[in-house]
Protein backbone atom coordinates (compact mmCIF):
# COMPACT_ATOMS: atom_id res chain seq x y z
CA UNK A 1 0.00 0.00 0.00
CA UNK A 2 1.41 3.18 -0.83
CA UNK A 3 2.07 6.34 1.89
CA UNK A 4 -0.60 8.40 -0.52
CA UNK A 5 -3.42 6.97 1.34
CA UNK A 6 -6.85 9.08 2.84
CA UNK A 7 -5.57 8.29 6.75
CA UNK A 8 -2.07 6.71 8.14
CA UNK A 9 -0.78 3.41 7.48
CA UNK A 10 -0.95 1.16 10.02
CA UNK A 11 -0.15 -2.82 9.49
CA UNK A 12 -2.11 -5.50 7.94
CA UNK A 13 -2.80 -9.28 9.07
CA UNK A 14 -4.13 -11.52 7.21
CA UNK A 15 -7.64 -12.86 7.37
CA UNK A 16 -9.86 -15.93 6.05
CA UNK A 17 -7.35 -17.41 3.55
CA UNK A 18 -5.74 -14.39 2.18
CA UNK A 19 -6.99 -11.42 2.88
CA UNK A 20 -5.49 -8.08 4.36
CA UNK A 21 -7.04 -6.90 7.59
CA UNK A 22 -5.83 -3.06 8.33
CA UNK A 23 -5.63 -2.08 11.80
CA UNK A 24 -3.75 0.74 13.98
CA UNK A 25 -2.15 -0.59 16.75
CA UNK A 26 -0.74 1.17 20.38
CA UNK A 27 0.72 -0.24 23.05
CA UNK A 28 1.20 -4.10 23.65
CA UNK A 29 -0.51 -6.58 24.63
CA UNK A 30 -0.47 -6.63 28.49
CA UNK A 31 -1.42 -10.00 31.30
CA UNK A 32 -3.08 -7.58 33.81
CA UNK A 33 -5.51 -5.66 32.13
CA UNK A 34 -8.05 -6.25 28.65
CA UNK A 35 -7.14 -4.66 25.60
CA UNK A 36 -9.42 -1.96 23.88
CA UNK A 37 -11.17 -2.82 20.44
CA UNK A 38 -12.38 0.37 19.07
CA UNK A 39 -15.09 -0.18 16.07
CA UNK A 40 -16.14 2.02 13.50
CA UNK A 41 -19.07 2.72 11.92
CA UNK A 42 -20.83 1.96 8.56
CA UNK A 43 -20.58 5.55 6.94
CA UNK A 44 -19.64 5.88 3.64
CA UNK A 45 -15.82 6.18 3.55
CA UNK A 46 -15.13 4.88 7.22
CA UNK A 47 -12.28 4.20 8.70
CA UNK A 48 -11.22 3.22 12.33
CA UNK A 49 -8.52 5.79 12.55
CA UNK A 50 -11.00 8.49 10.91
CA UNK A 51 -13.69 7.35 13.84
CA UNK A 52 -11.31 7.33 16.73
CA UNK A 53 -8.41 9.75 16.04
CA UNK A 54 -9.17 12.12 18.82
CA UNK A 55 -9.73 9.37 21.10
CA UNK A 56 -6.94 6.61 21.26
CA UNK A 57 -3.66 8.24 21.48
CA UNK A 58 -5.30 9.49 25.18
CA UNK A 59 -5.78 5.94 26.07
CA UNK A 60 -2.51 4.40 24.52
CA UNK A 61 -0.81 6.78 26.83
CA UNK A 62 -2.83 5.48 29.63
CA UNK A 63 -1.03 2.10 29.42
CA UNK A 64 -3.73 0.80 27.37
CA UNK A 65 -3.04 -1.81 24.78
CA UNK A 66 -5.53 -0.40 21.61
CA UNK A 67 -6.49 -2.25 18.53
CA UNK A 68 -8.11 0.29 15.76
CA UNK A 69 -9.28 -2.23 12.66
CA UNK A 70 -10.57 -1.08 9.31
CA UNK A 71 -13.39 -4.16 8.64
CA UNK A 72 -12.82 -5.61 5.34
CA UNK A 73 -14.56 -3.41 3.30
CA UNK A 74 -13.66 -0.14 4.72
CA UNK A 75 -10.19 2.00 4.92
CA UNK A 76 -7.50 0.71 3.73
CA UNK A 77 -8.73 -3.08 4.42
CA UNK A 78 -9.27 -5.89 1.39
CA UNK A 79 -12.93 -5.32 -0.48
CA UNK A 80 -13.61 -8.16 -2.25
CA UNK A 81 -17.03 -8.10 -4.24
CA UNK A 82 -17.51 -11.69 -3.18
CA UNK A 83 -18.19 -11.18 0.25
CA UNK A 84 -21.58 -11.14 2.49
CA UNK A 85 -20.69 -8.05 4.38
CA UNK A 86 -22.49 -9.34 7.69
CA UNK A 87 -22.08 -8.06 10.84
CA UNK A 88 -21.36 -12.04 11.77
CA UNK A 89 -18.45 -11.54 9.44
CA UNK A 90 -17.27 -8.92 10.53
CA UNK A 91 -17.07 -10.76 14.29
CA UNK A 92 -15.53 -13.66 12.87
CA UNK A 93 -12.64 -11.73 11.24
CA UNK A 94 -12.47 -9.62 14.77
CA UNK A 95 -12.10 -13.04 16.76
CA UNK A 96 -9.27 -14.03 14.27
CA UNK A 97 -7.72 -10.71 14.91
CA UNK A 98 -7.68 -10.95 18.49
CA UNK A 99 -6.61 -15.14 17.66
CA UNK A 100 -3.20 -13.64 15.93
CA UNK A 101 -2.85 -11.15 18.37
CA UNK A 102 -2.90 -13.79 21.08
CA UNK A 103 -5.12 -11.33 22.83
CA UNK A 104 -7.47 -13.00 25.42
CA UNK A 105 -9.72 -10.67 27.22
CA UNK A 106 -11.05 -7.32 24.94
CA UNK A 107 -13.43 -4.01 26.07
CA UNK A 108 -14.75 -3.15 22.61
CA UNK A 109 -15.29 0.18 21.98
CA UNK A 110 -18.27 0.37 19.16
CA UNK A 111 -19.90 2.99 17.07
CA UNK A 112 -23.06 3.02 15.38
CA UNK A 113 -22.33 -0.25 13.03
CA UNK A 114 -19.42 -0.64 15.72
CA UNK A 115 -21.94 -0.84 18.25
CA UNK A 116 -23.83 -3.37 16.78
CA UNK A 117 -20.69 -5.76 15.91
CA UNK A 118 -19.62 -5.37 19.52
CA UNK A 119 -22.96 -6.21 20.78
CA UNK A 120 -22.87 -9.43 18.58
CA UNK A 121 -19.24 -9.68 19.53
CA UNK A 122 -20.03 -9.48 23.44
CA UNK A 123 -22.74 -11.91 23.39
CA UNK A 124 -21.04 -14.54 20.90
CA UNK A 125 -17.84 -14.84 23.06
CA UNK A 126 -18.75 -13.19 26.40
CA UNK A 127 -15.76 -15.44 27.86
CA UNK A 128 -13.72 -12.37 26.24
CA UNK A 129 -15.28 -9.29 26.49
CA UNK A 130 -14.41 -7.56 30.26
CA UNK A 131 -16.78 -4.74 29.53
CA UNK A 132 -18.46 -3.18 26.67
CA UNK A 133 -18.42 0.44 25.46
CA UNK A 134 -21.12 1.86 22.52
CA UNK A 135 -21.91 4.67 21.02
CA UNK A 136 -25.48 5.21 19.05
CA UNK A 137 -24.97 1.55 19.10
CA UNK A 138 -26.78 -0.20 15.85
CA UNK A 139 -28.63 -3.53 16.61
CA UNK A 140 -31.07 -2.23 19.05
CA UNK A 141 -34.28 -2.98 17.39
CA UNK A 142 -35.57 -3.99 14.20
CA UNK A 143 -34.90 -0.95 11.79
CA UNK A 144 -38.52 -1.42 10.21
CA UNK A 145 -39.45 0.59 13.64
CA UNK A 146 -37.85 3.18 12.91
CA UNK A 147 -35.20 3.70 10.20
CA UNK A 148 -38.21 5.82 7.89
CA UNK A 149 -37.89 8.65 10.50
CA UNK A 150 -34.36 9.32 10.65
CA UNK A 151 -32.62 11.66 8.10
CA UNK A 152 -29.49 11.18 8.58
CA UNK A 153 -29.85 7.88 7.21
CA UNK A 154 -32.12 8.43 4.70
CA UNK A 155 -29.54 10.75 3.32
CA UNK A 156 -26.81 8.16 3.28
CA UNK A 157 -29.03 5.28 1.66
CA UNK A 158 -29.70 8.10 -1.22
CA UNK A 159 -25.72 8.54 -1.33
CA UNK A 160 -25.28 5.12 -1.54
CA UNK A 161 -28.15 4.67 -3.80
CA UNK A 162 -27.41 7.18 -6.22
CA UNK A 163 -23.23 6.43 -5.98
CA UNK A 164 -22.84 9.88 -5.36
CA UNK A 165 -18.99 10.59 -5.11
CA UNK A 166 -18.27 14.53 -4.91
CA UNK A 167 -17.50 16.25 -2.18
CA UNK A 168 -20.78 18.08 -1.63
CA UNK A 169 -22.70 14.95 -1.28
CA UNK A 170 -20.31 13.51 1.54
CA UNK A 171 -20.13 16.91 2.85
CA UNK A 172 -23.66 16.88 3.53
CA UNK A 173 -24.02 13.78 4.78
CA UNK A 174 -21.56 13.87 7.03
CA UNK A 175 -23.27 17.50 8.36
CA UNK A 176 -25.92 15.26 9.47
CA UNK A 177 -23.95 13.28 11.80
CA UNK A 178 -22.31 15.73 13.98
CA UNK A 179 -24.91 18.12 15.88
CA UNK A 180 -22.87 21.05 14.64
CA UNK A 181 -21.62 21.34 10.98
CA UNK A 182 -18.98 22.84 12.17
CA UNK A 183 -17.31 19.86 13.47
CA UNK A 184 -16.58 18.52 9.85
CA UNK A 185 -13.34 19.47 8.39
CA UNK A 186 -11.88 19.35 4.90
CA UNK A 187 -9.61 16.96 6.71
CA UNK A 188 -12.21 15.13 7.19
CA UNK A 189 -13.72 14.77 3.86
CA UNK A 190 -10.39 13.68 2.95
CA UNK A 191 -10.08 11.22 4.75
CA UNK A 192 -13.16 9.54 3.91
CA UNK A 193 -14.20 10.42 -0.13
CA UNK A 194 -10.92 8.51 -1.04
CA UNK A 195 -12.18 5.09 0.45
CA UNK A 196 -15.74 5.54 -0.51
CA UNK A 197 -14.73 5.97 -4.23
CA UNK A 198 -12.56 2.44 -3.74
CA UNK A 199 -15.64 0.68 -1.98
CA UNK A 200 -17.81 -1.75 -3.84
CA UNK A 201 -21.83 -1.89 -3.36
CA UNK A 202 -21.72 -4.80 -2.03
CA UNK A 203 -20.22 -3.37 0.97
CA UNK A 204 -23.62 -1.80 1.74
CA UNK A 205 -25.80 -3.79 -0.40
CA UNK A 206 -25.48 -7.20 1.56
CA UNK A 207 -25.00 -5.46 4.78
CA UNK A 208 -27.03 -7.64 7.25
CA UNK A 209 -27.28 -6.48 11.21
CA UNK A 210 -28.72 -8.42 14.22
CA UNK A 211 -31.35 -7.33 16.34
CA UNK A 212 -30.31 -7.62 19.87
CA UNK A 213 -33.14 -6.07 21.79
CA UNK A 214 -34.17 -9.39 22.89
CA UNK A 215 -30.58 -10.81 24.18
CA UNK A 216 -29.56 -7.45 25.79
CA UNK A 217 -30.00 -9.20 29.16
CA UNK A 218 -27.48 -11.79 28.03
CA UNK A 219 -24.75 -9.14 28.59
CA UNK A 220 -23.26 -9.74 32.45
CA UNK A 221 -20.79 -7.77 31.92
CA UNK A 222 -20.84 -3.29 32.45
CA UNK A 223 -21.70 -2.14 29.58
CA UNK A 224 -21.40 1.90 29.14
CA UNK A 225 -23.23 3.38 26.67
CA UNK A 226 -23.63 7.05 25.18
CA UNK A 227 -25.77 8.71 22.75
CA UNK A 228 -26.14 12.28 21.21
CA UNK A 229 -30.20 13.60 21.63
CA UNK A 230 -29.93 15.19 18.51
CA UNK A 231 -28.58 12.10 16.54
CA UNK A 232 -30.25 11.60 12.93
CA UNK A 233 -29.06 8.38 12.07
CA UNK A 234 -30.17 5.87 15.40
CA UNK A 235 -33.19 7.07 17.68
CA UNK A 236 -32.35 8.32 21.08
CA UNK A 237 -35.25 6.47 22.43
CA UNK A 238 -32.69 3.45 22.22
CA UNK A 239 -30.96 4.37 24.93
CA UNK A 240 -33.69 4.04 27.42
CA UNK A 241 -33.45 0.13 25.79
CA UNK A 242 -30.31 -0.51 26.38
CA UNK A 243 -31.04 1.09 30.05
CA UNK A 244 -33.68 -1.05 30.92
CA UNK A 245 -31.99 -4.33 29.39
CA UNK A 246 -28.88 -4.73 30.07
CA UNK A 247 -28.70 -5.45 33.94
CA UNK A 248 -25.58 -3.51 34.96
CA UNK A 249 -25.55 -0.50 31.94
CA UNK A 250 -24.31 2.83 32.56
CA UNK A 251 -26.19 5.24 29.78
CA UNK A 252 -24.56 8.67 28.91
CA UNK A 253 -26.93 11.22 26.47
CA UNK A 254 -25.76 14.59 25.88
CA UNK A 255 -27.75 17.25 24.33
CA UNK A 256 -24.79 18.13 22.12
CA UNK A 257 -24.01 15.44 20.26
CA UNK A 258 -25.16 14.10 17.39
CA UNK A 259 -23.93 10.37 16.24
CA UNK A 260 -20.46 11.30 16.58
CA UNK A 261 -20.11 11.54 20.10
CA UNK A 262 -16.31 10.58 20.48
CA UNK A 263 -15.54 13.25 17.68
CA UNK A 264 -18.04 16.01 19.14
CA UNK A 265 -16.82 15.44 22.21
CA UNK A 266 -13.97 14.13 22.58
CA UNK A 267 -12.19 14.87 26.42
CA UNK A 268 -15.61 14.28 27.78
CA UNK A 269 -16.08 11.10 26.05
CA UNK A 270 -12.75 9.89 27.20
CA UNK A 271 -12.83 10.85 30.58
CA UNK A 272 -16.14 9.21 30.96
CA UNK A 273 -14.48 6.02 29.37
CA UNK A 274 -11.44 6.05 31.51
CA UNK A 275 -14.05 6.67 35.00
CA UNK A 276 -15.70 3.48 33.65
CA UNK A 277 -12.89 1.87 33.32
CA UNK A 278 -11.68 2.64 36.53
CA UNK A 279 -14.77 2.31 38.18
CA UNK A 280 -16.97 -0.31 36.68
Amino acid sequence: MSNATPIPVGHYVTVRGNLKLHLHELGSVRDDRPSLMFLHGSGVGASGYSNFKLNIDYFARQGWHVLVPDYLGYGLSDKPRDLAYTSTLHVEVLNDLLIQKEVRSVIPVGNSLGGAIAFEFALTHPDKVDRLVVMGPGGVEDPALWAADMPGLKALGGMVAQRLTDRDSMRKVLHLIVADPATITEEAIDERLPVWIEQPPEVFSTMRVGVYADRLHELKMPVLCFWGAKDQFLPVRHALVVAQRVPNARVVISTDAGHWFMLEQPGYFNREIDDFLSHA
